[in-house]
């Protein structure tokens, strides 16, 4: 999709200004790619290769061993051809996903790693943890796990008495109402 070269008013050859403005037109839309646009791309790759998976296999399927049947030579060839062209297009999907992955890479290379940790939204009941989190005195995840640990053990405990009391209340509903019919 490259344009074609500008001819002077008077023809000719292209005026060497106007060349050189063109190419740095085209070099700056390449450096122009989003980093979010190449990973659309990079996952759309994905879906393709995995598409071309799955017909290779549904190819490999259908295929029919020379196991002393007789088969049609054309057909085979036929498939075989398919086969070959699922396999070159899945080289090429692998070589296109390789190229946007180097590019992400590129593009993020000057940027702090987040740690995954911190990419996983909590529930919180206080803003204040997440106040502090924001303002990077971020703890270890090990020292938030076992703080989830036990406020997980605790939340057991309360619906064990919940449990507990429920338990009671339905025993002395059940003593009043049969009181209740003892006497009607």
């Amino acid at each position: 999709m490259t344009t074609p070269p500008l001819v002077s008013p008077f023809g000719g050859q292209p005026q060497p200004q106007q060349q050189q403005q063109q190419q740095q037109q085209q070099a700056q839309a390449a450096r122009d790619v989003n980093t979010a646009s190449l990973c659309r791309i990079g996952q759309e790759t994905v879906q393709d290769i995995v598409l071309r998976t799955m017909e290779i296999f549904q190819l490999l399927r259908n295929m029919q061993l020379p196991n002393g049947v007789t088969y049609h030579p054309n057909t085979h060839q036929d498939r075989l051809g398919k086969l070959q062209e699922h396999l070159r297009m899945l080289s090429v999907l692998f070589r296109k996903l390789r190229l946007v992955y180097d590019k992400c890479s590129e593009n993020c290379a000057g940027l702090d790693p987040i740690p995954p940790e911190q990419l996983i939204p909590f529930v919180e009941d206080d803003s204040s943890k997440h106040e502090d989190r924001s303002a990077g005195q971020n703890r270890p995840a090990t020292e938030e796990r076992r703080e989830i640990l036990e406020v997980n053990k605790k939340l057991k405990q309360k619906n064990q008495q919940l449990k507990q009391i429920m338990d009671q209340l339905r025993n002395l509903i059940w003593e009043i109402n049969s009181m209740l019919a003892v006497r009607s």
